[in-house]
């Protein structure tokens, strides 16, 4: 049954969210569509069990375990947020928005930008990981006691 509310969904909402992905890179045309494209390619290859999502009015997520990271475009800038970012080691120094945050960090893209895909890559695994050890915690503090 919720395969089939999916697909209705999907269908009203103008497709998967992958497809609204490529759509929205298609629809970019630009820099900022390469970027996104680029961002998107680093992911996979640096989680192939990672999900796509598109939530809030368009912006394309990354989820394993929870959100890894965001992808929203802007006028000047491609931001990646990292929903984990203040806990994850970014010996690159990737990171470079929302530093002062207390949960999150992202990496704004300028024109010209170059993308580091192996540091970027490192980045992921690490938001992974920090996504599976939250959830396994979160099982564990929720098992009865003695049992």
């Amino acid at each position: 049954m919720k395969g089939t509310e999916s697909s209705a969904r999907e269908e009203k909402d103008g497709g998967t969210p992958s497809q609204r992905i490529d759509a929205r890179i298609a629809e970019l045309g630009d820099w900022r569509g390469e970027t996104l494209a680029q961002v998107r390619a680093v992911v996979k290859a640096a989680d192939p069990e990672s999900v796509e999502e598109w939530k809030w009015r368009g912006v394309p997520v990354w989820e394993h375990d929870g959100i890894l990271c965001t992808g929203e475009t802007y006028k000047d800038k491609v931001k990646l947020t990292f929903a984990r970012g203040a806990s994850l080691a970014d010996p690159s120094g990737l990171f470079n928005s929302g530093l002062d945050g207390g949960t999150r960090r992202a990496i704004d893209f300028h024109e010209g930008d170059a993308i580091d895909d192996k540091a970027l890559k490192a980045l992921f695994r690490a938001a992974v990981e920090a996504n599976i050890s939250a959830r396994a915690a979160a099982r564990t503090r929720k098992k009865p006691k003695g049992g």
